[in-house]
């Protein structure tokens, strides 16, 4: 299919899961502006087939090479297959606008290859520019490549920063749910089971970043992406816990005067976002009924409970690759909590112990192989501490 003069391109990558869907479904209530061109998943084959089935993209990825000829069997006439790394981040250079809803570090080579391209990058995927921190600064600055982050909190401060000069800005404030553990203490969360961690109260999201959600994890991973893509000091972005949801983040000015972006929580409403940058959809997404928004509480975080949050400003402040051994560990971290094989309080625990060992390995320009490394190097020492606390 040719798409017609005047319609957004679009590339998904990681179509199947949570992101990925819910941009599926903005698309389809503005099929006339906007075409799939390419979509691709890591192992979700039948989901996969039935996008591709309805869509018709001109090109389909799958990660696991395995599974390669299953898809291949079931696509429809004239879609090509591409299959593996490579091919997750050869379609995220075929569209005016690549969606990026890949889970964890496995993101990385799809944010370079769009931003590489040239292309708008729609950014679900945090963990990429946090962990490639200094190999993605070096490609956003190719002609024609920027970044709209698809994270309610940032794309809440991307709309907030519109408002004023940079300059101006006095600090960012990134609002936080609290996740579902929000006002107990440690003692109270000794024998927390899986299925309570991935009871978020207001947003329905993946295993990986509802886990993230119940430790503040995932707000420490906002605030080193707020300063990635801001270039706000971390003295200058704080967290404000608002159970509600309602407020996404806030930008204090100079003046004293604040901007904050509020709506229902609904993903499709920062996806829409990046999707019509500088424009807006026509779909409201998330809007109020504010005759029945009768409370927002905020209140400050409990950073004894919930040390993740000042694990990443402290990865965050000693920059370099600091921040990849982070987010590695965590990602081991949490895998094996969701394994049965550490507790949840012992997330925390691998984190830092693992971020203990980092040393920073000196001046020097960052490769994609130095980030690499770093994230292996964190894997192998998260795995051996996560042995140490194996649950019995």
């Amino acid at each position: 299919m040719t798409p017609s003069a005047g319609t957004v391109t679009v590339s998904v990558v990681g179509s199947t899961g949570s992101i990925g869907t819910q941009t599926l479904d903005v698309v389809r209530q503005d099929p006339d502006h906007y075409e799939v061109v390419a979509i691709g998943a890591q192992r979700s084959v039948d989901a996969l087939v039935a996008q591709a089935l309805e869509l018709r993209p001109r090109t389909v990825a799958i990660g696991d090479p395995s599974l390669a000829a299953e898809v291949a069997d079931r696509l429809p006439a004239g879609t090509e297959l591409v299959v593996g790394v490579d091919g997750l981040a050869a379609i995220a250079t075929e569209a005016d606008v690549v969606v990026n809803g890949v889970v964890g570090f496995a993101g990385l080579t799809v944010t370079l290859a769009a931003l590489e391209a040239g292309r708008r990058l729609a950014l679900a995927n945090k963990e990429s520019i946090i962990a490639g921190a200094p190999v993605v600064a070096r490609v956003r600055r190719t002609p024609g490549a920027e970044i709209l982050p698809v994270d309610s909190e940032h794309c809440a401060v991307h709309q907030c920063l519109r408002s004023g000069r940079a300059e101006d800005v006095a600090r960012l404030l990134l609002t936080a749910s609290g996740g579902p553990f929000r006002g107990r203490k440690a003692d109270e969360l000794a024998a927390i089971e899986v299925d309570e961690a991935l009871a978020h109260p207001t947003w329905s999201m993946g295993p990986k970043i509802t886990v993230d959600s119940s430790t503040l994890m995932n707000k420490g991973l906002e605030v080193i992406e707020a300063h990635e893509l801001f270039g706000v000091a971390y003295d200058a972005i704080d967290v404000v816990v608002h159970p509600q949801s309602i407020v996404h983040s806030m930008v204090e000015f100079v003046d004293g005067a604040v901007v904050a972006q509020l709506s229902l929580p609904d993903m499709r409403l920062p996806i829409g976002y990046a999707l019509a940058y500088p424009g807006r959809l026509g779909t409201p997404f998330g809007a109020i009924d504010w005759a029945g928004l009768s409370v927002l509480e905020f209140e400050a975080p409990d950073r004894a409970t919930f040390p993740c949050l000042d694990l990443a400003y402290q990865a965050g402040r000693a920059g370099d690759l600091a921040p990849a051994w982070l987010n590695a560990a965590n990602e081991v971290a949490v895998a094996a909590f969701l394994d049965g094989r550490i507790a949840w309080s012992a997330i925390a625990e691998v984190v830092a112990d693992t971020l203990d060992r980092y040393e920073s390995g000196g001046p020097g320009e960052r490769t994609v192989d130095d980030v690499l490394e770093a994230d292996a190097t964190a894997r192998r020492l998260a795995d051996g501490v996560v042995r140490g606390r194996r649950v019995p």
